[in-house]
């Protein structure tokens, strides 16, 4: 009979250990039950190494808190493990074409300190490295989180970020970047490990992780804001094609004789359904002031053209999503960005246009629902990759110290 060598019992014993303090970096918080059914230990394994982690201090109870974006809606509230928060801080930062939005969280996801501040991004990649480190120093201050706590930061772009460089897949989409390297640029400047990935890819993973998309494996996200585009779950991870530019649904043609797009195509649908082109149609009879959040409250009050023009734009993205649910047969739409904010006003025409123009069995498969994140959605999803990407340093830390206890 073959003996069993000490060290290889301890060597498994790290590995599970690794397993149950890697699924607490990806999920904030998970019940004993749920750890168990996600790393594929036994309950007793689980109930055992969250014993010795809790002894040593680096795992900590939390009853279900309804404010948590994975809370149980409903009846007694889970008892929910999460890591110490004060073994580390997160960091997700937003660079939408006219603004950097930052938050700084714990361990848990739970939102420590959060800042925005208007920047031409798309055009200033200086001013918007700045505007960041900037408030990056305000939030770890406000939330008395020294720098040398941060194990990440992520970072989202609207732009697609080639897979095996990092650097943007189009320059054209952000002239202001062009040959800038985000994630290194970052680096640089704040001293801390920064990864990037498109705001749609991370929009998807912050609704799929704490919004309308969890528990699912196949979801697309829709993201309807200065920019269109999409992020696509498939089998439970994000998918980014070849080189990223998987789920550039806003430069799919819409129109091959429509308005020239920034990206160098004519009639793309971002020409048709983003803010800015929404804007457009309205500024003959609205003046140049005209906002976004007029345009969406006069359409939701009833305005006939404030109506027609978010309907319009509804239907396009429609046959767009149509196309997309056809060919990776989702369990779910989310439809996120500012413009959803407009309700019933987009996503009716929206989903008549995905049943009429997706193949029925898919269309029958598929739910069309507006994202429940609001315009969190990215920065939340950024701070999923700061902690999703982040070295195993925290882990092996984290399991050396319960190892020696």
């Amino acid at each position: 009979m073959q003996r069993v060598q000490t060290g290889s019992l301890e060597s498994l014993r790290e590995r599970n250990r690794l397993a149950v303090i890697d699924t607490l970096k990806q999920r904030g918080t998970a019940s004993r039950a749920e750890l168990a059914r996600l790393t594929g230990l036994s309950r007793t394994t689980v109930s055992s190494i969250v014993g010795d982690l809790q002894a040593t201090g680096l795992i900590v109870e939390r009853r279900g808190d309804p404010g948590l974006p994975n809370a149980s809606q409903g009846g007694r509230p889970p008892i929910l493990l999460t890591l110490d928060p004060s073994a580390g801080a997160i960091v997700g930062i937003d660079f939408a074409h006219d603004e950097v939005h930052m938050a700084v969280a714990d361990l848990s996801y739970e939102i420590l300190a959060e800042r925005r501040a208007r920047v031409d991004v798309d055009h200033d990649a200086q001013a918007s490295i700045g505007a960041a480190e900037e408030l990056l120093r305000e939030a770890l201050a406000e939330a008395g989180i020294s720098s040398q706590s941060v194990i990440g930061v992520g970072m989202a772009l609207s732009a697609p970020i080639e897979r095996a460089t990092g650097a943007i897949g189009s320059p054209a989409i952000l002239p202001g970047w062009s040959g800038v390297h985000p994630a290194s640029a970052m680096t640089e400047r704040l001293g801390m490990s920064v990864h990037v990935d498109n705001d749609a890819n991370l929009g998807a993973l912050a609704e799929a992780r704490f919004g309308a998309g969890q528990g699912l494996a196949d979801l697309v996200f829709v993201m309807l804001a200065s920019g269109v585009g999409a992020g696509l779950m498939v089998d439970g991870r994000i998918y980014r094609g070849t080189g990223g530019t998987a789920g550039e649904i806003g430069h799919t043609i819409v129109d091959e004789n429509g308005a020239i797009c920034h990206c160098g195509n004519r009639g793309c649908l971002e020409t048709q359904a983003s803010t800015p082109a929404l804007l457009d149609l309205m500024r003959a009879t609205r003046g140049d002031d005209f906002t976004v959040d007029e345009l969406i409250e006069d359409a939701r009050d009833g305005d006939t053209a404030c109506g027609r023009v978010v309907a319009d734009a509804g239907r396009h993205v429609g046959v767009a999503v149509a196309n997309l649910v056809s060919l990776i047969n989702p369990q779910r739409v989310i439809i996120g960005g500012e413009l959803a904010a407009a309700g019933d006003v987009l996503m009716r025409p929206l989903q008549e246009a995905v049943e009429r123009f997706a193949i029925p069995a898919a269309a029958r498969e598929v739910e069309v629902v507006t994202g429940e994140l609001g315009d969190r959605a990215e920065v939340l999803g950024a701070l999923a990759l700061a902690m999703g990407e982040s070295d195993h340093e925290l882990a092996r830390t984290l399991t050396t110290a319960g190892a020696g206890a």
